[in-house]
């Protein structure tokens, strides 16, 4: 695809494939906020910020990229794991790689299984191709979840509301009018699950469906779809509290984009005592 898409809030686990003749077919895997300042510095070195083990040895393509993640921690876990799989608890029992196999492939068949394993299977990610001629398909015990689009091409991030300059018109009061307006619209919003008045700071959820006019609390719609979803944490799917259309909650996600920075992440006991093995690697070297 030519056009690149736009997103905010990028937290994303990148492969890089490695076009030197002389190194031609290692990979690297990484974390980036940034993926195409990120592929820059791999390829200049690491006085430019690049990591040591990519150093020297380019030119490097950044070829795949996980993201979608609801926050910084979770990418990096994840890219821990993907890195080392024989030393995560829920990968070890993968087969190490074949004779058949070739580094990307490998990489490629650690990260489709990962895609099917909790907790990560029921994040809102976006499997992102950035280089077509290397696609690889999907094997097929390990094709990803519905709910985790398949997308091809460039990647923009988008700058958020927060660090955009605004330029001063001389229509400041005007400004401050129009504000307090939609504050006050707001404020006349009720949950459609709770149907509590909603709050400037609270984080809501709208329906994706353009006829809908569904908005909800995110932990209130949360609840509502895990009450027919026992065990779990994160929903994948439900029905919308006023269409009543089915909705998948990565629908939910993506259209607000950013929703989960207010988050705490739940951990479980495997997911500790890893922590301390991918925070020692970051502390070692420069993703």
């Amino acid at each position: 695809m030519d056009a690149s898409d736009e997103i905010e809030q990028f937290f994303g686990v990148y492969l890089l494939y490695n076009v030197n003749p002389q190194f031609k077919g290692r990979t690297y895997i990484g974390f980036t906020v940034n993926p195409n300042r990120r592929i820059q510095q791999h390829n200049k070195g690491k006085q430019a910020g690049g990591a040591w083990r990519t150093h020297g040895r380019g030119p490097w393509e950044m070829v795949l990229i996980i993201h979608g993640f609801p926050n910084e921690i979770s990418a990096l876990r994840f890219e821990w794991a993907w890195q080392n799989p024989k030393k995560s608890r829920r990968l070890k029992h993968l087969p190490g790689k074949t004779k058949k196999e070739n580094q990307f492939q490998y990489r490629f068949r650690i990260v489709s299984a990962m895609l099917n394993t909790c907790p990560w299977c029921r994040f809102a990610l976006t499997i992102r191709w950035l280089k077509q001629q290397y696609v690889l398909d999907f094997p097929l015990e390990y094709n990803p979840p519905s709910h985790m689009p398949i997308t091809y091409g460039p990647v923009r991030i988008k700058r958020g509301k927060t660090n955009t300059r605004r330029e001063n018109d001389g229509s400041s009061n005007q400004q401050g009018d129009d504000e307090e307006f939609l504050s006050l619209q707001r404020n006349s919003v009720r949950c459609c699950v709770c149907r509590g008045r909603t709050r400037d700071s609270d984080t809501l959820l709208k329906c994706v469906h353009p006829k809908c006019s569904m908005q909800a609390h995110i932990i209130c719609l949360a609840k509502k779809f895990l009450s027919s979803q026992p065990g779990q944490i994160v929903p994948i799917d439900g029905k919308c509290p006023v269409c009543k259309a089915v909705v998948l909650w990565g629908d939910l996600i993506r259209a607000r984009q950013g929703c989960y920075q207010n988050l705490e992440e739940c951990t479980s006991a495997e997911e500790d005592a890893e922590d301390d093995n991918w925070t020692q690697q970051l502390q070692s070297q420069v993703t």
